[in-house]
């Protein structure tokens, strides 16, 4: 069986590419959020429940909302 890896067996460049990508999820799931609860119902394709849910989906939920889930002006 093999050895399950942590974080401390990581080089350091896996370290630093890890935390970015970290960071980019945490800011795309932030910024769609925001403008989930601060655009009107409707302006939003579907309820905004489950697009809020859909965020917390990695990179796939924020993106998905900013392309499908707006509506066009």
């Amino acid at each position: 069986m093999a050895k399950k890896k942590t974080l401390n067996d990581l080089t350091a460049g896996q370290k630093k590419g890890l935390g970015i990508l970290s960071s980019v999820q945490f800011l795309l799931a932030g910024a769609a959020l925001v403008d989930i609860w601060r655009r009107p119902g409707s302006e939003i394709r579907g309820p905004k429940a489950a697009w809020s849910a859909a965020c917390a989906v990695n990179f796939i939920g924020p993106i998905s909302y900013f392309v499908f889930g707006r509506r066009r002006s």
